[in-house]
């Protein structure tokens, strides 16, 4: 909740464009600083206190983010309803699909209840959206995904984070079942990561206003293939510094670039009111974008370590191949995704959007 309603602020706060720019730099700033802490605390608590101690994080940060609200304005009241019947449809959609695919990774694709819940999440999502259309008032408006830019920018952030997340997530088994890396170093070791998102945010903004958001979200999602390949090429002994290091900078600088041109193209001119719900959209399409990744690349990794084809492998060997089989089928999907950017997003600088859309605006008043 707090996410997509940070994005809706920066969207609306600010009117001129280079402090509305530089604002949602800070924001991809803080985020690559924010996983920088959670990987140290989450190492320092794993190697002390235990791994569980690590979701006790989560309650100091809310306080913090509850006692940092009070500085906001408070925003006009509305008469909306709660679409409650729309919520409950469209996570249980999302829910059955993301452990349907889990399934498919665990048990392999002769699995009944993996394809159950597939068909579940089909049906779903269908009465999910049969209802979106119906209501009077929508949990999720459909006239959003009317414009082709916006909409390709919600399934490019779907492929770009399940690229990304997903070689993250494989990288850091990697680290400490195969390289016998400690909780803490392993923490330490996705460092470059974090500063990766801290120059591609930084980056990002200052490129929209020449460039046009498809091609530095095309340029960010094709930086992270490169990483996500270059990760695929690890062995049962690769160096971190020659090799895993300059993977993590590579990934996140495109994740980075990326993610803050999804941005641009989903939320900025969107009406006020619809602001919300537009980052919304684009942070879910992360959020499943991720838990879609972690699926994936974890199914792919541990079908193909009990394959046959390692069955006479060492273990490590047998762990580093599946691996490298997952982050290769990261990179293929983020090579996708760089395509559905190119071919769906607009070819339009963002400073010159912005600009038509104030003179419509002018003739208009």
């Amino acid at each position: 909740m707090a996410a997509p309603n940070a994005l809706a602020l920066i969207a609306t706060t600010f009117d001129e464009r280079k402090l509305r720019d530089r604002a949602l730099s800070l924001y991809g700033a803080m985020s690559g600083l924010g996983i920088v802490v959670g990987l140290l605390l989450g190492g320092v608590l794993a190697d002390t206190l235990g791994w569980r101690w690590v979701f006790f994080i989560n309650i100091p940060i809310g306080l913090l983010v509850l006692l940092g609200s009070r500085t906001l304005v408070a925003g006009d009241r509305s008469t909306g309803r709660l679409g409650a019947l729309g919520a409950v449809l469209g996570t249980a959609g999302m829910v059955s699909l993301v452990y349907g695919v889990t399934r498919f990774g665990e048990e392999g694709f002769a699995d009944p209840i993996a394809h159950a819940l597939g068909a579940a999440a089909v049906v779903l999502l269908f009465v999910f959206v049969l209802t979106q259309r119906n209501s009077r008032d929508p949990l999720v408006p459909l006239s959003l995904f009317r414009d082709r830019s916006r909409s390709g920018a919600y399934l490019t952030m779907l492929g770009l984070a399940i690229g990304p997340m997903g070689s993250f997530y494989v990288i850091t088994l990697y680290m400490q079942q195969v390289r016998e890396y400690s909780p803490l170093l392993t923490g330490l070791s996705w460092l470059p990561f974090a500063v990766g998102i801290i120059l591609g945010a930084g980056l990002a903004p200052q490129l929209l206003l020449k460039v046009a958001p498809r091609y530095v979200a095309t340029a960010g999602a094709l930086l992270s293939a490169a990483g996500a390949f270059w990760f695929s090429s690890i062995t049962a002994d690769t160096g971190y510094w020659l090799h895993l290091a300059p993977a993590m900078l590579i990934v996140a600088l495109g994740f980075g670039l990326g993610v803050i041109a999804l941005t641009q193209a989903a939320v900025y001119r969107v009406d006020a009111d619809r602001a919300g719900i537009a980052s919304a959209l684009l942070n879910s399409a992360q959020q499943i974008g991720v838990a879609l990744g972690l699926a994936i690349l974890a199914g792919v990794a541990a079908a193909v370590t009990a394959g046959p084809a390692t069955a006479a492998l060492p273990a490590a060997e047998a762990l580093t191949a599946g691996y490298s089989s997952a982050l290769l089928v990261g990179a293929g999907i983020l090579l996708a995704t760089a395509l559905l950017a190119l071919l769906t997003i607009s070819k339009v600088p963002s400073a010159s959007r912005d600009e038509s859309s104030k003179t419509t605006a002018g003739s208009s008043a």
